[in-house]
């Protein structure tokens, strides 16, 4: 069951649990539209059109009709951010049967605007082998509900900065070849990703992941 939310003030949190046929894709950090970020974080783009065709193009690749796409912050940003057809456009070429939005630093009232199925500023979403609940946030966290019971928080807004920790993992475009990625993605990478110094502060005895 999905919890709708059409602005993001509604609530701070969403749950999820989506069908057995499905599966969950995630991604941040899109920046569509955004001519400046090719070269901030030196993606491999000649404009932002051609950033556009190629990121719509990998998300088809990857995403099914029954699937969801969960967009972890910041879809678009720039000039084009502001343009309600260019953001319809983009928005109509999405895949999935249900597209969500955890709301980024960057994501404009245009943005908020489109007819996502969820929108929210932290949201927990039953996923991986053991329908856990895990944390969506746009921004990385030292820790969340039931991270002492393993659950991962899946971030963006740091694009090709950090990969994030052994239970907090970047989704972001940048770090993950401009593709969308499944929960054991992201799992598989946790395993290799250092523990975060801090983890030990905040979650006195609880096991290193």
């Amino acid at each position: 069951m999905i919890c709708h939310h059409r602005n993001a003030s509604d609530a701070a949190a969403i749950g999820y649990d989506g069908g057995k046929d499905m599966t969950n894709w995630y991604t941040a950090d899109t920046h569509f539209g955004h001519e400046k970020v090719i070269s901030l974080c030196g993606r491999p783009f000649r404009n932002a059109g051609h950033m556009d065709t190629v990121l719509i193009e990998n998300l088809w690749s990857k995403v099914r009709p029954e699937d969801d796409l969960w967009i972890i912050g910041d879809f678009a940003f720039g000039p084009k951010a502001k343009e309600t057809s260019y953001l319809e456009a983009i928005f109509g070429q999405l895949p999935g049967a249900r597209k969500h939005l955890v709301v980024g630093n960057h994501d404009l009232e245009p943005t908020l605007a489109l007819p996502w199925d969820s929108i929210s500023q932290l949201a927990e979403v039953k996923d991986g082998p053991d329908n856990q609940a895990h944390t969506l946030c746009h921004y990385p966290m030292i820790t969340w509900n039931r991270a002492r019971r393993g659950a991962l928080q899946i971030f963006g807004h740091v694009h090709n900065n950090w990969k994030g920790s052994r239970n907090s993992v970047n989704a972001g475009v940048d770090v993950w070849d401009f593709m969308p990625v499944r929960f054991e993605d992201i799992a598989r990478r946790a395993k290799t990703l250092p523990v975060n110094k801090h983890w030990a502060d905040v979650e006195h005895k609880a096991k290193d992941f």
